[in-house]
Parts: C-alpha cells; sequence; structure tokens
C-alpha cells in the first residue's frame, strides 16, 4: 500500500502490483478535478514531474496554475513548443538549451540570425502545435540510451552537455511528436493550458557564455495561462519600452552613441553633463566637508608594473585596455579599470602612524573596461566611466566601524535620490570550488564574509548571498537595482580587503613603534555616474527631481510685448542659481505649456500684463499644476529653498494638472 497525502490533510492509499503510482492517477483518485488547476507536486521540497512515480508513502504539496512556480513551468513547456516549431521550419537548426526565466523564456540554436519575419512564421508553427495538443511524455533513460538518441538526430550540444553529466544521475528525455529534448522537467501535462504566448525578440548568444565558443541564435518569448494575463505582459512591455532610458534619454537630448566613436562610448549631451555635474559637485562636497574623505587626482594610465604588484594583470588583463606588447615593447601601459593601487602610492608617500588612521582617500575617477560588445546597453554597460571610488586605509580594529559608515553613506544617498526602496544586498563571496581566483587563503576569507554578514545583521539590511561573486582579494556588498527590464545591475559596492596591503608592502607604525600592515575598504558612494544617470532617467521617466533637473524653469511670455520682464525674471532666478530659459517664440501660450510639460521641465512661469505690474509670476508645475500667481521673490526663495534640501516632491497625475 502507497499513501499519499496532501498538505490539506486529504490523502489516498493506493495498492498496485507493481508497487509504485504516479502522482497523474493519485491526484485522479483524490479528486479528478485537480488536473485541470494541477501542473506540479513538491516532494520533500522539490518541484517534481506529475508523470513521476514513487514506491513509498509521502507528503505533497500542490503546485496550481495561481503560482509563480506553476507558471515557470508553463513557460519551460513553451521553451519545447519552440524549439520543436524551429526544427519543423528550419531543420537544419542544432538546439542548445532552452530555459525558463522570471520573464518568459528562451532557447539558443546554432543557425543563421532570426528575422522578424522568422518570428511570426515561427509563432504560427507553435499555434499549431499547440492546438493539435500532442501527449508530452517523460521518459527515464540510461546515459548510453541518450547519447545514441542525439548522435542519430546530430544534435551535438546534446551530446556535450550529456558527457557533463556525472555518472549515476538520472537522465530524462521529454518529447512531444517527433520533437525530444534532453530535460529534467517538469512539465506540462498537456500544451493546451498555454492559452497565450508571444515571441518578443531575438538577438546573438555563445554556447555556455564564452565568446570563443559557437555563435548561437537566441530567440526570447513569454507565455502564460490566460491571454488575459499575456495581453497586459505585452502592454506592459510596451510601456517599459517608452520608459527606457535609451529613449528617453535620447529624447531628451541628454546622451547620445555615435558608430565612429564606438560602442560603450556614450556622449553626454549639455543637459546630461549637467546632471552628472550637479551628481558630481553634490558627492564630492558631501564627502569632502561631511564624511571625512580627502580628495586624489591619479592618471589615467600605468604601467604594466603596477598592475602585476596588484594581481590585476593575473586576475583582470582581459577586461583591460592594454597598450603595448609584451614581447617587443620596453614599457607596456595599460589604462585603468579601477583607481586603487594609484591611491595605495599615495598612501605610500608619506609614512603614517596609528594615530593617522583611518585615512579616508576619494576620487572621481574615469575608468575603462573592455566589456565584450554583447553587453552593450546605453549607459548601464559603458567601456569609459565615471565613479565616486574611494579607498579607505583603516587599522585592523577601525575596519567594522568604518564598513559600516560606507554602507550608511550609500544609503544616505540613495535616499536623497528617491532609489532607497529600490534595491537589493548581495553578499558576493569567493568560491571555495575556484581558489584559483583569489589570493589569500579559506580562513581569511570566512573570517572577512562572516564579519560582513554579522554587520548586516546588525543592521537590519535584508540580504542574500552569491558565491563566486566576490573580487578576487576581498568579498564585498553589492548594491544592485533592476532596469526596467528586469535585469540586474551593481549600482553601489563596499568591499573588505585584508590583503592587497602587503602585496604593495603598506604599513602604519603603531603604538609600540612596530610596522603594521592596514586593512582597506574599497568603495563608491554613488556607484558609475553614467549608470546612474541611466537608473535616474527610468526611475522618474525623464522627470527629474527640481535639484537634479537639467532646466528647473521655463518663463513663458504671452506676448513679445513681455520677453524684457520674462529675461529680467530669468536674470534673477540665475543670480540664484536655478537653471532657467525663456521661451521667446511667437506661439501660443497653450502651445508653450503643452512643450515645457513634453520636455518634463519642473516649473513654468506664465508673464503677462498683471504679473509685469505686480512684479510676480504665474506658477504652473509638474506637482500641483496651476499653483497661481506669486510674488517673484516668493517663488525664487521657495524654489532655491527645494533645490537647497534636495526635495522631492511627488508629482499629481496628468489628468490633474
Amino acid at each position: 500500500m502507497i499513501k499519499i497525502k496532501l498538505l490539506n490533510g486529504n490523502a489516498q492509499e493506493f495498492c498496485t502490483e507493481s508497487n509504485e503510482v504516479n502522482f497523474i492517477d493519485a491526484l485522479k483518485s483524490i479528486d479528478p478535478q485537480l488536473l485541470n488547476s494541477v501542473v506540479a507536486v513538491k516532494l520533500n521540497g522539490e518541484i517534481t514531474d506529475l508523470r513521476t512515480t514513487i514506491t513509498t508513502d509521502c507528503d505533497i504539496e500542490l503546485v496550481t496554475t495561481d503560482s509563480k512556480e506553476a507558471l515557470h513551468i508553463l513557460r519551460h513547456t513553451a521553451t519545447h513548443i519552440m524549439a520543436e516549431a524551429v526544427k519543423h521550419l528550419f531543420p537544419e537548426a542544432k538546439v542548445t538549451i532552452g530555459p525558463a526565466t522570471e520573464t518568459g523564456f528562451f532557447y539558443d540554436f546554432e543557425c543563421a540570425p532570426f528575422s522578424k519575419e522568422d518570428l511570426e512564421k515561427i509563432e504560427k508553427e507553435m499555434k499549431k502545435i499547440i492546438k493539435s495538443n500532442p501527449r508530452i511524455e517523460r521518459k527515464v533513460v540510461s546515459r548510453d540510451e541518450a547519447y545514441e538518441l542525439m548522435k542519430a538526430k546530430n544534435e551535438p550540444f546534446k551530446l556535450e552537455l550529456i558527457d557533463a553529466i556525472p555518472e549515476g544521475e538520472t537522465i530524462t528525455l521529454y518529447s512531444q511528436d517527433d520533437f525530444v529534448d534532453l530535460c529534467m522537467g517538469p512539465h506540462l501535462l498537456n500544451t493546451k493550458m498555454i492559452k497565450g504566448f508571444k515571441l518578443l525578440s531575438t538577438s546573438t548568444a555563445y554556447w555556455r557564455g564564452d565568446k570563443n565558443n559557437a555563435s548561437l541564435s537566441r530567440i526570447y518569448g513569454t507565455a502564460f495561462f490566460t491571454k488575459e494575463d499575456c495581453d497586459a505582459y505585452l502592454a506592459h512591455l510596451e510601456h517599459i519600452k517608452n520608459i527606457d532610458h535609451n529613449k528617453i534619454g535620447r529624447e531628451m537630448e541628454l546622451f547620445t552613441t555615435v558608430d565612429v566613436i564606438g560602442q560603450g562610448l556614450p556622449l553626454l549631451m549639455p543637459k546630461g553633463a549637467k546632471i552628472v555635474q550637479t551628481l558630481q559637485r553634490w558627492i564630492e562636497d558631501l564627502e569632502d566637508n561631511e564624511w571625512g574623505y580627502i580628495r586624489t587626482k591619479t592618471p589615467l594610465m600605468a604601467k604594466s608594473d603596477l598592475y602585476k604588484i596588484s594581481g590585476h594583470w593575473d586576475h583582470y588583463k582581459d577586461g583591460m585596455f592594454v597598450l603595448g606588447n609584451e614581447e617587443t615593447d620596453k614599457e607596456v601601459f595599460a589604462l585603468r579599470p579601477m583607481t586603487c593601487p594609484f591611491q595605495y602610492y599615495v598612501y605610500k608617500a608619506t609614512q603614517h602612524s596609528y594615530r593617522d588612521l583611518p585615512l579616508r582617500y576619494s576620487e572621481t575617477s574615469t575608468l575603462f573596461r573592455n566589456e565584450d560588445s554583447g553587453e552593450m546597453h546605453g549607459l548601464t554597460r559603458v567601456r569609459q566611466f565615471t565613479i565616486s571610488e574611494g579607498h579607505l586605509i583603516v587599522r585592523p580594529d577601525q575596519m567594522v566601524e568604518e564598513f559600516k559608515k560606507c554602507l550608511a553613506l550609500a544609503k544616505h544617498v540613495m535616499t536623497t535620490l528617491g532609489l532607497q526602496d529600490d534595491v537589493t544586498y548581495v553578499l558576493a563571496k569567493y568560491d571555495p570550488e575556484n581558489t584559483t581566483k583569489y589570493i589569500g587563503t579559506a580562513e581569511v576569507w570566512e573570517e572577512t564574509q562572516e564579519h560582513i554578514r554579522q554587520m548586516l545583521r546588525e543592521l537590519e539590511i535584508p540580504f542574500v548571498e552569491e558565491v563566486g561573486g566576490a573580487a578576487f582579494y576581498g568579498p564585498k556588498v553589492d548594491i544592485n537595482a533592476k532596469n526596467v527590464y528586469g535585469k540586474e545591475d551593481t549600482m553601489i559596492t563596499v568591499q573588505w580587503d585584508a590583503l592587497l596591503s602587503e602585496q604593495f608592502d603598506m604599513y602604519y607604525i603603531d603604538q609600540n613603534g612596530e610596522k603594521v600592515r592596514p586593512y582597506i575598504i574599497h568603495r563608491t558612494s554613488m556607484g558609475c555616474y553614467e549608470r546612474t544617470l541611466a537608473w535616474l532617467i527610468e526611475k522618474y521617466e525623464g522627470k527629474f527631481p527640481t535639484w537634479l533637473s537639467p532646466e528647473q524653469v521655463r518663463i513663458l511670455p504671452i506676448s513679445d510685448k513681455y520677453i524684457e520682464y520674462a529675461d529680467k525674471v530669468a536674470a534673477e532666478l540665475k543670480r540664484n542659481g536655478v537653471l532657467v530659459t525663456v521661451d521667446g517664440r511667437a506661439e501660443k501660450i497653450g502651445y508653450k505649456i503643452r512643450d515645457a510639460r513634453n520636455n518634463r521641465v519642473p516649473y513654468m512661469l506664465v508673464i503677462g500684463q498683471q504679473e509685469e505690474e505686480s512684479n510676480s509670476v504665474a506658477v504652473r508645475s509638474r506637482f500641483a499644476g496651476d499653483e497661481g500667481s506669486k510674488p517673484l521673490s516668493q517663488f525664487v526663495s521657495e524654489i532655491c529653498e527645494e533645490i537647497r534640501t534636495r526635495t522631492i516632491r511627488k508629482e499629481i497625475p496628468q489628468e490633474n494638472k
């Protein structure tokens, strides 16, 4: 007898000659209607296919269509349907892998790139497959069986995957019609449960993510249990395309890119440069005047000798722009991918005692990293960028407190920018299975990682841990944020380094007159200015807080007669540091207001006879619509206070303006 019990208490006993039963038959016996909404079960916490057979009593949890896990299973099945459709239409295509993702799915094929027309054909073929509702079967096979099948189908990538499966591990195949895939599952019982799907785009990829491997063609798609959910998601995608910083940034003339300059080398236009200048001046004053930093300015390049001392030449050379040839040139230089070794030599230029520490060096650093062309994206992934970089040289007994202060500074910056609720904290650790990537002993790594873990808990900061994400010299806290498409990027980093001071022979004199190695904290207070600008564009959809806006006020004279007074108002605002323009075009006032609104200007000042006679301004804003007439001195005082305090005023709905 086999007893299966649900979490709600329902149970069923089975007696079979084979002393085994699958979950499909079990659920039919408990309640035949369950198969309309259940797509898998959780057995011992693991998602398990309904086709799986069991031989012992068990407790299970049902995975129903309203769960995130079920949606993942549906999308996994959709990848197989898409792969079958591709094989029908492009028989020469070789299949690789096709996982479900948080928002949909993708599958990679070795074949010519797909066109937009190809995607339309593949969609039609998928609809035929779904309508025919082929039987989806699961089969456990031996390694030899799997290998011979994929060899017969001439699928070399599947053969490579089979070779990588450890001996003794279960190998499963899923089939529908004539399509068979190497897959752990689980999958839907039938294809008709997929009521809504859409193929979204295509791109290139590399086998196993390595640019030295085969180039592949990738298709992205999404799928849902209902057409309504799919339509809602597609509408959401259309919305986020409209708030992508690439689109808004170009529309607002914040930045541009030019092919002859190069990929990953954006040009900040005057408005974008003004925002970055505002951020940079704020960060530099904040660090220097309120958080105890001292500023350095170091070269943009150095000889390879420097990077060999730091270890970057061995661990990071492929990511650097190297100038020269080691085989033929007496000296080889490289553009700097980081500032830390430069600032170490600032420290080493003077002897320091324990009383001098901590020393907090900061620098607005322009850096260069040789990113893959496929990784380039707007302002978030570039080859030249500028960061609010800093390195703290501290005594070991100061390390924890200074690390906490770095986290506090990062939090203060994010709160001021209005971004504090959009981030996740990640403790990036070393990988004990791949120690060649790192310097130092396992004991040092474990100790430092535990220090950071305890700090985050003490500060009540929720965090996740990521094995393998550490720098080669120490663990770190990454503060990450997602862009509008859901891709996560690191915005701010704080790193613990107990190792590099020895490689650079850094020391301080302790109270006993002995030389002692300091610890180092590598940190950014805001991170990369370009990436932060992209983050802000998408967060505010281009409607920046007033203090960050490249145009804070636009003055709108209702006719040419009032341009002289408009210029007088502008001059007063400029004297008080407000970024202001005058729209003196011979256009109707309604047109000027709409244009200013479309350009996301925080404040519009309408100027006419009444305003000129009373030395006032009629104020319209993104925040309150028509704010009425105010004395000029009052408006100047109010906006200056808003800018000084970096206030973030709440926007009102467009229809209420």
